[in-house]
């Protein structure tokens, strides 16, 4: 098990409160990165804004004491939910203590367990084997090239798309769980680029699709929001505002996609 947090991470609180989401209710958040937001990527959309760190390098950065704890006060409060979604602020894959998070997790609340993950290290055998606890992982996908995995994920230099595919192959080949794809829709997609990305979904053969599109306009400049059972006071700051497609052209794409693939496709409500 993890060591024991200092006093300084016991004031971060892991768990946040339960929210809802068109994808999967109402869910209970478990954050493993923590205060200092990591990932991979620096996705021009990201709620949190400006990465704070970019790697691939993995650590522990809550223990799972902590976790534990946090989880233990969600569970005597009996506060209703329908999943239990491991994100945070960043890439959950990045932690190293994943596997040790979600076994405990089972043993507090029953409730699905749900990983959202950039799909950048799925080909690592230890991250496959930590997310076979999980009951849905939610892989993003939101490029078909590896200009627009530049443009839209702004991912470090040595990511590219080739190995995200590959990687994601992986592990659904290993994966007996529900794998969702998710993909944010930031502007028209031309015939080609869906026609790309029906090919890609031929390939990876995901049990669900998700059509995103943003659902508010990106800080900027990274903000902590309120996640424990206290508020955090509200701070102004500068957003970047997107112009999202219409609700017909996001249904047509999603029935398209849907009569290509057979694959059942969920997208984000206008």
């Amino acid at each position: 098990m993890s060591p024991s947090p200092s006093p300084q991470e016991q004031q971060y609180p892991s768990v946040n409160r339960a929210v809802n989401s068109w994808q999967f209710g109402q869910s209970l958040s478990i954050d493993p990165i923590g205060i200092v937001s990591t990932c991979s990527f620096n996705c021009v959309y990201c709620p949190l804004g400006n990465i704070q760190q970019q790697t691939t390098q993995r650590q522990i950065f809550v223990p799972t004491s902590q976790i534990i704890a946090d989880l233990q006060r969600f569970a005597q409060r009996q506060v209703p939910i329908d999943v239990v979604t491991v994100k945070g602020s960043g890439e959950p894959t990045l932690a190293l203590n994943l596997g040790e998070i979600l076994a405990a997790t089972k043993e507090i609340i029953k409730q699905p367990k749900v990983v959202l993950t950039n799909g950048t290290l799925l080909g690592n055998q230890s991250v496959i084997d930590a997310l076979k606890l999980a009951d849905i992982v939610a892989v993003k996908l939101d490029a078909v090239s590896s200009n627009q995995l530049r443009q839209i994920n702004q991912p470090l230099e040595t990511i590219n798309l080739p190995d995200i595919l590959k990687g994601i192959e992986q592990f659904r080949q290993q994966y007996q769980g529900c794998m969702v794809i998710q993909t944010m829709i930031l502007s028209s997609w031309t015939a080609e680029t869906q026609a790309h990305y029906i090919h890609l979904i031929k390939r990876l053969q995901p049990d669900e699709i998700q059509l995103n599109i943003p659902s508010h306009s990106r800080v900027l400049v990274h903000q902590l929001e309120s996640i424990g059972d206290d508020l955090v006071e509200s701070r102004s700051y500068s957003c970047q505002n997107f112009k999202c497609i219409s609700a017909k052209e996001l249904g047509a794409m999603a029935e398209k996609i849907h009569n290509a693939t057979k694959v059942s496709v969920r997208y984000a409500p206008i």
